[in-house]
């Protein structure tokens, strides 16, 4: 998922009324002053952790607060189809339906023009309302190319080339965009060595430190 990502097992509470007290040092003022403002704003808003993500509900998942060691994402689930004016998305061009702001620092937290997240947070809540507009179907991604390193390194692991056939599209994106994403030739080689072990191992992206 966009902007969130799943770290419940590393001890995120599942719960939305303790899942404040387990975020990240960085995170935790962020979440908690964004958390607060969201209640004012949409008090009719109801909450739950998922993705280990803190999310507000309306009819449907309407928004939610990623908090991690060095940044917070703040998801619009239907981000692709509220207007933008204040330019406040800076994550997720192209993403299927989510767009996200990503805050990375106090100061630009501090910055953040609120009226305008107030805004987005409004027509977020209308546009879930409306039964009658339901949400745009998922955009196609165009396929991510496949390098040709990669493609050398899996004919000769046979086991770990078979269970990459094996999985979704989705899932092989993640590592072809991962091995192929490396700025230098070293880091490209550790993730092709991590990838081809985690792939022997019958592993997803998502899974591949597992020992």
């Amino acid at each position: 998922m966009g902007g969130l990502v799943d770290n419940s097992r590393n001890g995120r509470s599942r719960k939305p009324e303790t899942w404040l007290d387990s975020c990240p040092d960085f995170s935790r003022p962020i979440c908690g002053e964004l958390q607060e403002l969201f209640v004012r704003w949409e008090p009719d808003l109801t909450e739950s952790v998922k993705w280990a993500a803190l999310c507000f509900h309306g009819r449907k998942m309407v928004c939610a607060l990623g908090a991690f060691q060095k940044h917070v994402s703040i998801v619009f689930f239907r981000g692709t189809e509220l207007p933008d004016p204040a330019q406040l998305f800076n994550q997720g061009e192209g993403n299927t339906n989510l767009r996200t702001i990503q805050i990375k620092t106090l100061k630009a937290f501090a910055g953040l023009d609120r009226a305008a997240l107030k805004r987005l947070l409004h027509a977020a809540v209308e546009l879930d309302a409306q039964v009658d507009i339901p949400p745009l179907p998922p955009r196609k991604r165009a396929p991510w190319p496949v390098p040709s390193f990669f493609t050398k390194a899996l004919k000769e692991h046979k086991k770990a080339a078979a269970f990459f056939a094996s999985l979704a599209p989705t899932y092989q994106r993640e590592y072809i965009v991962w091995v192929s994403t490396a700025k230098r030739e070293e880091t490209r080689e550790q993730r092709l060595t991590q990838t081809l072990a985690a792939l022997a191992a019958g592993r997803k992206w998502a899974e591949r430190k597992k020992v």
